[in-house]
């Protein structure tokens, strides 16, 4: 059983930071590509980012040059550093990770933008 856990997530004003984090039960972000994906109120879930084991990013248009997505998988850990934040960003990120034809989830952390 693979457990994902998030956190950083919280009330943050316009302009501001935050810093999510997913750790990893075991080591399952080595040679696959964990992202984050985020749910706002009455929308579907949308991919965040992406970032594959060799470095390589995806980003959705709307958070491009703003969000950062990196991993340490020693720490079994995946961040996203999230700067100049706008209240289009709010809902919930969650950690994802497709091994094989499974798909794991995190809880999901709130993030929450004020104008």
């Amino acid at each position: 059983q693979v457990q994902l856990v998030e956190s950083g997530g919280g009330l943050v004003q316009a302009g501001g930071s935050l810093r999510l984090s997913c750790a990893a039960s075991r080591s399952i972000f080595s040679g696959n590509m964990p992202g984050w994906y985020r749910q706002a109120p009455g929308k579907e879930r949308e991919l965040v980012a992406q970032i594959t084991n060799g470095g390589i990013t995806n980003y959705a248009d709307s958070v491009k040059g703003r969000f950062t997505i990196s991993r340490d998988n020693v720490k079994k850990t995946v961040y996203l550093q999230m700067n100049s934040l706008k209240p289009e960003d709010t809902g919930v990120y969650y950690c994802n990770v497709r091994i094989g034809a499974n798909v794991f989830w995190g809880q999901g952390t709130q993030v929450t933008v004020s104008s």
